[in-house]
């Protein structure tokens, strides 16, 4: 009886062993990752939400924009009685509707092809560099606006405009992560650095005292 008592006692510790140690390392997956989320689940549920916004405005626009065109094409030849005004209305919809749900779909998945990549580049970045800076951050989004720019064919003076403005985005964006991961516990690789150029510069000013 006590033999298979501490055997029960040993596969329990060595269960809570286990499960300190997943929990553990879950923690420090969530402290080590930007926003506390593995890239893993930060990539798409970042592009899902970018989906839903993009469909959200595009569904807006393009509802509004094909009403409009409905209008200008049906001026010449409006319904006189009203059955055909319920009819002309009926046929307003439905293509509002259609076209609200195309533009939405459409501005979906450029948003969220825009936004993956931002952040796809930004993991790039991280691994490449081995930290996770507000420096990766400008550079993913400089680069998301560069070929943004590159694909619409934005002259020289929007590209340049494009650039300035996800510099700004990345930076705030960037510090805004650097400051959370600091309150988290991870502190970002340019606090270490001057920290130890800080220390560096105090122990050479030390020895030369000495």
């Amino acid at each position: 009886m006590e033999t298979s008592s501490e055997a029960e006692e040993a596969k329990a510790r060595e269960v809570a062993e286990r499960k300190a140690w997943r929990e553990e390392q879950i923690r420090q997956l969530k402290i080590d990752s930007r926003i506390g989320l593995p890239y893993g689940m930060r990539l798409p549920l970042t592009t899902g939400i970018a989906f839903l916004a993009g469909a959200s405005l595009g569904v807006a626009h393009g509802s509004q924009t094909t009403g409009l065109r409905f209008r200008a094409e049906h001026a010449h030849r409006l319904p006189t009685t009203p059955t055909g005004w319920y009819l002309y209305h009926k046929s307003k919809n439905y293509h509002m509707a259609m076209g609200g749900v195309k533009e939405g779909m459409k501005m979906g998945a450029k948003i969220g092809f825009w936004t993956a990549g931002f952040f796809s580049i930004e993991d790039m970045f991280d691994r490449y560099r081995g930290t996770k800076d507000f420096v990766n951050t400008i550079l993913a989004s400089l680069s998301v606006a560069g070929v943004f720019s590159l694909w619409n064919r934005f002259p020289i003076t929007t590209a340049a405009k494009t650039a300035k403005t996800s510099l700004i985005a990345g930076l705030v964006y960037g510090l805004a992560q650097d400051a959370l991961g600091a309150a988290k516990g991870r502190r970002p690789g340019y606090v270490d650095f001057v920290l130890r150029r800080a220390r560096r510069k105090a122990d050479i000013e030390t020895a030369g005292v000495v």
